[in-house]
């Protein structure tokens, strides 16, 4: 979503809100029912003794209570329902954002997601409410002035001190309540990564440590939020007792006024409930302040996150891929480096074509660029330099969501997603096939093993977990990268959980994909994992060390004395 598109959502939002406020105005109108009717009461029933007015009074005001019910529900109703159609207008884009910011770990401010539940759940709640009473204070006020000035100025000079409150709360709770929502949110990434890691982090004894670092940052959070806290709630209670003591002062005067003959019993009553209504809205945005502050902070958030995206022009839909693969001079950055001269390539003029059905693996010692040049083959990274292309076209001309489903791929840090195998298996399509999935799932020599398990295809994974076995997991994420019968696969370390069954499935799997016309690029450590495959490249420091027939590159391995030929077959020539 453009920063533009996000802006449009909010006008549409702020348009809701107008309805909200003419609502709003009728309820505030109904809201004088109460106080007029205590004026005519004393003034008007008590001094004539009559039981026909007092019945006449009633009814009406039963009549005009029913309405205002009916307009502050109607007022409720359309805040809730603009805030659902805010997040159905902005949150799938939203949830792709973060995962896009997952997959090239960018650095983006705050965590999406969570900012718009914060201003969906303020637009729906009812701390929003004041907002809209606060136009109408002056209103209430004018009113008391009318009664008589003196209670006018003095009801005026209380909602003046009760507003700088308002501001004061303002001014010495914003920054404390910010830099608490920031830690807080440290916390609960914290939180999110121990909780994912428990199973390696207890068996090391980091357990009472890492309990220890919790309380730490929990502490400070609550310390430096309690700052904030302490200063909001001072403001509040002051706010309430002055508001109190307003109503009281006003009764005083009044009672003056009327012992005078300048007001009526009636309007001593009537000014009281009025100054209070008046002062009633600023009381209740002091009372909500810290959600005031956490939704307007998360607004300026996605904002501001939408605004960092580059707006990328409309592709056009390609024919269906066959698979040739062509890697041109590409260098890669590590991610949010942009700026640091420092700086070093993870990859550095890596070139090398591969027609349409080949087999390819990439070897090589740990940090040579394997794992990104994996990345790149299948979109989830762009390269900084250079272009790597999927049939002639470029993999930023490409549709992402349309490519998807002519890519299958294994990540080296598989996570499979809350939901059944079959679920994970066809890649939570809902108009995935059963045909389709276990035809997956035998290509990946899966299928035995998850008819073997209670539930089958229907056994759950992720959140609502039945543990699985690392191997397990591997095939499974196997089965994805094969659903559909991909044109590009690329497997990362594909066997590092696997036994000597699983490494001859995976073989398998390679030569019947092929076979199809799959091009296939194999990474690994183990030679097991690149016995099927044709073509090999060594990968050392971000450069191709050497790229050619298997065999060939092994033999060159074996011999150091002997060099890589000049132009290796289906290369272009590339520096080392």
């Amino acid at each position: 979503m453009k920063a533009d598109e996000y802006r449009a959502a909010r006008g549409r939002l702020k348009r809701r809100f107008v309805t909200v406020a003419l609502l709003s105005a009728v309820v505030n109108l109904l809201m004088l029912t109460g106080p007029m009717f205590m004026l005519q009461v004393y003034d008007r029933v008590l001094s004539s003794s009559s039981i026909a007015t007092l019945q006449g009074l009633f009814a009406i005001v039963v009549v005009l209570f029913i309405f205002l019910g009916l307009y502050d529900f109607l007022r409720t109703r359309m805040l809730s329902r603009a805030s659902f159609a805010f997040d159905q207008d902005v949150g799938k884009e939203t949830f792709s954002l973060w995962l896009q910011a997952g997959a090239e770990r960018a650095k983006i401010m705050g965590r999406p997601m969570s900012d718009l539940a914060v201003v969906r759940g303020f637009v729906g709640g009812t701390g929003i409410i004041g907002f809209f009473d606060l136009p109408w204070v002056p209103f209430y006020l004018g009113i008391v002035f009318i009664i008589h000035p003196w209670l006018g100025i003095l009801a005026i000079a209380g909602a003046c001190i009760v507003t700088l409150l308002a501001l004061l709360n303002q001014a010495l709770t914003r920054t404390s309540i910010a830099k608490a929502m920031s830690m807080d949110s440290a916390e609960t990434s914290f939180v999110e990564q121990s909780h994912r890691a428990a199973d390696s982090v207890i068996p090391l004894g980091m357990a009472p440590t890492l309990r220890e670092h919790w309380d730490k940052m929990h502490r400070s959070g609550l310390a430096v939020g309690q700052v904030g806290n302490d200063r909001g709630e001072a403001f509040t209670t002051s706010s309430k007792a002055l508001r109190l003591l307003l109503q009281s002062a006003l009764l005083g005067l009044g009672g003056y006024l009327a012992v005078q003959q300048q007001i009526s019993a009636g309007m001593i009553v009537a000014a009281s409930i009025i100054a209070g209504r008046a002062l009633a809205p600023i009381d209740q945005v002091i009372g909500q302040w810290r959600g005031v502050v956490r939704a307007r902070e998360a607004d300026r958030r996605l904002l501001a996150t939408f605004d960092a995206i580059k707006p990328s022009p409309d592709k056009m839909a390609l024919p269906d891929p066959i698979g040739a693969i062509s890697v041109q001079n590409v260098v890669k950055y590590p991610p949010n480096s942009e700026g640091d001269p420092d700086a070093k390539p993870i990859l550095n003029g890596v070139s090398f074509e591969l027609p349409a059905g080949a087999t390819l693996g990439i070897i090589g010692p740990s940090a040579g660029g394997k794992t990104t040049l994996a990345k790149l083959l299948v979109a989830g990274w762009l390269p900084d330099q250079g272009a790597v292309r999927l049939d002639g076209a470029s993999l930023s001309q490409w549709n992402p969501e349309l490519l998807g489903k002519h890519i299958g791929y294994l990540p080296q840090n598989l996570d499979l997603l809350a939901g059944s195998i079959r679920d994970n298996i066809s890649r939570f399509l809902p108009e995935a096939v059963d045909e389709d999935v276990v035809k997956a799932a035998r290509l990946a020599g899966a299928h035995e093993m998850i008819l073997a398990l209670p539930e089958g295809y229907a056994t759950q994974i992720g959140y609502a977990t039945r543990p699985l076995s690392g191997g397990q997991m591997q095939r499974i994420g196997l089965a994805r990268a094969l659903f559909g019968a991909p044109k590009l696969v690329v497997l990362d370390e594909p066997n590092s959980n696997l036994d000597a069954d699983g490494d001859r499935a995976l073989a398998l799997s390679v030569r019947a994909m092929a076979e199809q016309g799959a091009t296939v690029i194999v990474i690994a450590h183990r030679p097991s994992a690149i016995a099927a495959v044709e073509k090999l490249i060594v990968l050392r420091g971000g450069q191709i060390a050497d790229f050619g027939p298997k065999e060939q590159v092994i033999q060159r391995m074996a011999a150091p004395g002997k060099t890589a030929p000049a132009k290796p077959e289906l290369q272009e020539p590339a520096t080392s």
